[in-house]
């Protein structure tokens, strides 16, 4: 089994409303709906998520100064990358998704979610500038929610859907495995232009082995099945994708806090990253460092077409440096 672990610098995003070193004055935000079309009238539009009140000035330079830190070449070309990208989130009100969005926030990478509800865009991202944060109202599990509508101008998507291995109050809603891992996914995919540069999807390790013990227990109702068929229809779309397999998420689910409060959460002592292949790794894994695995993956080319497993265990963790990043995927090819 090849793999790879790495003992490096903690996970460590700048808030843009971090203010004099403690949280910024919170922005009353509201979601505005466009005029009616006969696709918003279908409920398929677009919401925008735009402030209603004043902001301070301070805090108007502060987030200034955090945007042009790192000038100079370096600076220049990661900023330059960065305003080449679109990035959809899917699932992004998720544990992991949450994570992701804000992380990207965070780099000034321009974001688009898709959710069923875009109003918990508002309550947990707060307001941003339109040009760089956008939500857009739809049910992966419903094919003709998908409008083309969605995609325009999407170089890049990640994937964070799913969903609990056992019934539970989050199936409310029809949200089963099987409608949520595999109808939505698909969903999602079939509906998707193949000018996608790349698409990430955060699946589960074990999909392989769901026949066999202790995985046929958490496949009782069928969840490592349906992400197992979901990433043989990923692999077969000609779509560029990778897949990440963590193992049992921990950290969080941060499903109730706000972006502040999201930027500024660990790992605890588990930041240090063990990455596999062939399914053999068994462990748990930090949604932070799932997170950030996404992230990164978008950039690295030698990840396109590849799966990897990825848990956390205690030590310094590659927080967000690329090529500490890089040298963990590599080793396991």
């Amino acid at each position: 089994m090849a793999m790879a672990m790495a003992c490096l610098n903690p996970l460590a995003l700048s808030p843009r409303l971090a203010y004099g070193g403690r949280a910024a004055p919170r922005r009353c935000c509201s979601v505005v709906v466009p005029t009616s079309s006969a696709r918003a009238a279908a409920g398929r539009c677009r919401w925008r998520l735009a402030a209603v009140a004043e902001e301070p000035q301070a805090v108007r330079q502060h987030e200034q100064q955090q945007r042009t830190e790192g000038s100079g070449e370096a600076g220049s070309e990661a900023a330059a990358d960065a305003s080449s990208k679109l990035v959809l989130v899917v699932g992004g009100t998720g544990g992991v998704g949450q994570l992701v969005v804000a992380s990207l926030l965070s780099r000034n990478i321009k974001t688009r979610l898709l959710l069923r509800d875009p109003a918990k865009a508002v309550t947990l991202f707060g307001e941003q500038d339109e040009s760089v944060f956008q939500a857009y109202k739809a049910d992966t599990r419903n094919a003709a929610e998908l409008d083309p509508e969605i995609f325009e101008g999407v170089t890049h998507v990640i994937c964070t859907t799913g969903t609990t291995a056992f019934p539970s109050k989050r199936w409310d809603g029809d949200n089963t495995p099987e409608r949520v891992d595999w109808d939505g996914t698909r969903n999602l995919v079939s509906a998707m232009p193949r000018t996608i540069k790349r698409l990430v999807l955060v699946s589960s390790i074990g999909v392989t082995k769901y026949n066999e013990l202790p995985w046929s227990i958490m496949n009782l109702f069928g969840v490592l099945k349906y992400k197992k068929m979901a990433e043989d229809f990923v692999q077969n779309s000609g779509i560029p994708f990778t897949i990440i397999r963590p193992g049992r998420l921990t950290d969080g689910p941060y499903t109730s806090y706000d972006l502040n409060t999201l930027l500024q959460a660990t790992a605890g002592e588990r930041r240090a990253v063990v990455m596999g292949e062939g399914d053999k790794l068994v462990g748990e894994a930090s949604r932070l460092v799932v997170a950030e695995a996404c992230i990164q993956a978008l950039d690295i080319e030698f990840t396109e077409g590849q799966i990897y497993e990825i848990n956390s265990v205690k030590g310094e963790g590659p927080g967000s440096d690329p090529e500490k990043w890089k040298e963990l995927f590599r080793a396991v090819q």
